[in-house]
């Protein structure tokens, strides 16, 4: 590869090498392997740009606290003077990060117990997570996987167990949709993730790739040209990055998503709610905006999660409804994200919804609008349903018996859905009757 070529990097316009870091060539601070290598971690690094808070250093001191690394680059959207600036305090731990709170966890989804192969979830019926590095460019501190990702002491991520995922998903006929992330796979050797990605694409069964990432936020400067038409070889392959404040969208960035949109990757963006970050609507509204504007749709909007550290970054469920309420109507539907709970000890995504629905009848459905506009729906007086026994889609799904759940109740596939032991218990109460 030819590393001038690699590094080659539009210089953003009204955006220079910042003061702190003035000592350095623009060529360096646009040089993702410099900003990588030269990453803050502890108060010394931090105090030399930023005015710590006393709860600061304390978190950057603290033993047990989750790993610490932050670019340059992010470091430099820092205010230097305010503790609450929300690009801060999403990458500078506190002391509050040590505070447990009721009812976390260490592996809030569940994921260990859905994983066949070490590294590997398959939580859904016809996808996987492939987890494939802990590294990223920064570390979020509400990150889901904080038990695990910025260490080099847990599952050992080599070729033999990259081999064992791919064998798996190969033997698995079922599976058409494949997740990579990690910790963050941008980071990787561009090497190793175009052979994974090649693989990959050799499987018939395996429909699409994606991968999820921040390094876009992180460090926009990794994704070059060359970086991006690798990426494009691979299609269809789709991307999320998680942007959790208009903020993050510089320059730089937006250069960044014009590569990856141009290369004829679909983007997609997965913000988490948190508390004195972007729990406002007008903070989101600004968000979802920006995103569209720069070819990136709103994907997911999530709840925090019940992580270890993350408990001062939750914001109660309503808060959610409440932005989801000030979107809808208010903005194009394509600028909506889905608002959801990943649900805790491994129920997957939920999507909480504001009720628009009022009241049913067989003749009428009564709605409201995002106005408060409310209005009936009348219902069709002569309905000739679809005939799942002469579908051949149906009779395909039937077959391989992949519905399950609610799903599975309505298409007549099952009579019913019952916990574990629902049968058991019932029985006994029927006996001491």
């Amino acid at each position: 590869m030819n590393d001038k070529e690699d590094f080659e990097f539009d210089e953003p316009p009204g955006r220079s090498v910042p003061s702190p870091w003035s000592h350095i060539s623009a060529e360096q601070w646009q040089d993702w392997r410099w900003q990588a290598a030269n990453r803050l971690r502890t108060v010394e690094d931090f105090a030399r740009i930023l005015r710590l808070t006393p709860e600061e250093i304390a978190g950057l001191s603290s033993p047990e606290r989750f790993h610490v690394d932050v670019t340059p680059y992010f470091a430099s959207l820092m205010d230097p003077d305010d503790p609450h600036c929300p690009i801060r305090r999403q990458v500078i731990p506190t002391q509050l990060e040590m505070v447990p709170f009721d009812a976390e966890m260490a592996d809030s989804l569940n994921e260990d117990a859905h994983s066949p192969i070490p590294g590997l979830v398959h939580r859904y019926p016809d996808r996987v997570l492939m987890l494939v590095t802990m590294q990223c460019a920064s570390y979020c501190r509400f990150c889901t996987r904080s038990r695990i990702v910025g260490t080099t002491d847990h599952t050992p991520f080599n070729t033999e167990l990259y081999s064992r995922q791919l064998a798996y998903i190969a033997a698995h006929s079922e599976i058409r949709d494949v997740l990579i992330s990690g910790g963050d796979p941008l980071m990787m050797s561009e090497r190793v993730l175009e052979h994974l990605l090649q693989q990959l694409h050799a499987i018939p069964h395996v429909e699409v790739v994606r991968i999820g990432s921040r390094t876009p936020v992180f460090l926009p400067q990794r994704i070059t040209e060359s970086f991006a038409a690798m990426l494009a070889k691979y299609h269809p392959l789709w991307m999320n990055i998680h942007f959790n404040h208009p903020q993050e969208i510089t320059p730089e960035v937006e250069i960044a998503l014009a590569r990856l949109a141009n290369a004829g990757i679909p983007l997609g963006s997965q913000t988490v709610l948190l508390a004195g970050i972007n729990d406002c609507p007008n903070i989101m509204k600004a968000l979802m905006h920006k995103l569209v504007k720069n070819r990136v749709r709103p994907y997911y909007l999530y709840q925090c999660d019940m992580v270890h550290g993350a408990g001062h970054f939750r914001t109660p469920v309503a808060k959610g409804l409440e932005i989801m309420e000030s979107l809808r109507g208010h903005t194009s539907g394509f600028a909506i994200p889905t608002f959801v709970i990943d649900a805790p000890e491994g129920g997957g995504k939920v999507p909480i919804l504001p009720n628009y629905l009022l009241s049913m009848s067989d003749t009428k459905v009564v709605v409201r609008n995002y106005e408060g506009f409310i209005t009936a729906y009348t219902q069709p007086r002569h309905y000739e349903p679809h005939n799942p026994e002469t579908c051949p889609y149906c009779q395909e799904l039937a077959e391989t018996g992949a519905q399950s759940g609610v799903s599975a109740v309505l298409s007549g596939r099952v009579r019913e859905v019952a916990p574990a032991g629902w049968y058991r218990e019932h029985a006994r109460r029927g006996n001491a009757q």
